[in-house]
C-alpha cells in the first residue's frame, strides 16, 4: 500500500489494473443501515400516500429489495403480541432458527417484554410509528450486539389495522445464537392522515453516532418466507 497526497491509503496497482483508495468498512456499514432503516420507511410512505396506514395486499417485496435479508411482516394476535408472519434470513440468524409463527418478544429478554408489549399496543391501537433502540445480552461467544428495530402499521383485508412491516438491522457479529435483546430507548410518532411521519432518530447502544448499524453480506439471495399465504 501506498499513501496518496491527502494521507489515505490506496492499493498499488496489480496486473495492470491501478490501485484504489482503501475506504474505511466501518463507516460502509453505518451507511448501509442507514439505507435499510430509510429504504423501508420510505416504501411505507409511498404506500399510503396520504392514508393513515396502507393495505398489507398492497406490499410487493420488489419495493425493498435492497432491505429484505432483514425485513419482516408481522401479525397482531392479542392486544400486545405480535408473530412473525414473512420474516428475512438475517433473523433467522439472530435466532438460530425459523422465526417465522413465533411473537415478536422472543427476540428480547424476558425483562424487556412488557415494556415492548406496550409499544405494540401504541403501534396499532394510535396507529403509530415506532423505532426502537436494543441491545444483545453477552456473554462467552456472544459479543457486543445493537439493534434497530422499525415497525409500521398496516392494515389487512378484514379491515383491521393488524398488520405491520418493519426490519431489524444491527450491528456487530451475531456470535452464538439465539441473540436476545434489551430495551435501550424507544421512539414514537403518531400517524395523521395526510401528513408524512417525521423521520426518527435513535443513537445505537455503544455508539455516538446515530442511524449506525451493520447489515451483514447475504449469502445467498435475500428473501422472505411466509407463514401462509392467505394474507
Amino acid at each position: 500500500m501506498r499513501k496518496d497526497g491527502k494521507g489515505r491509503e490506496s492499493v498499488m496497482s496489480v496486473d495492470g489494473f491501478p490501485g484504489g483508495v482503501v475506504v474505511p468498512f466501518a463507516g460502509m456499514r453505518k451507511d448501509m443501515t442507514k439505507t435499510i432503516v430509510e429504504e423501508v420507511r420510505a416504501y411505507w410512505e409511498a404506500l399510503r400516500a396520504g392514508r393513515p396506514v396502507p393495505l398489507r395486499s398492497e406490499v410487493d417485496p420488489r419495493g425493498i429489495e435492497g432491505a429484505l435479508d432483514c425485513s419482516f411482516i408481522l401479525e397482531r394476535v392479542a392486544p400486545q403480541v405480535v408473530r412473525f408472519r414473512v420474516a428475512g434470513g438475517h433473523l433467522n440468524d439472530l435466532m438460530g432458527m425459523e422465526v417465522r409463527g413465533m411473537p415478536l418478544t422472543a427476540m428480547l429478554s424476558p425483562a424487556s417484554r412488557a415494556e415492548m408489549g406496550a409499544v405494540i399496543a401504541a403501534v396499532f391501537d394510535g396507529p403509530a410509528v415506532a423505532e426502537v433502540s436494543l441491545m444483545a445480552e453477552t456473554g462467552p461467544g456472544r459479543p457486543a450486539l445493537g439493534a434497530r428495530l422499525l415497525i409500521l402499521p398496516m392494515r389487512s383485508d378484514r379491515g383491521g389495522i393488524d398488520r405491520a412491516l418493519g426490519c431489524m438491522p444491527t450491528t456487530g457479529p451475531i456470535g452464538l445464537a439465539p441473540r436476545r435483546f434489551t430495551l435501550v430507548d424507544v421512539r414514537r410518532t403518531d400517524i395523521v392522515a395526510g401528513q408524512p411521519t417525521p423521520p426518527l432518530s435513535l443513537a445505537t447502544p455503544g455508539f455516538a453516532e446515530p442511524m449506525a448499524g451493520f447489515l451483514r453480506p447475504e449469502r445467498g439471495r435475500a428473501h422472505l418466507r411466509l407463514v401462509k399465504s392467505d394474507d
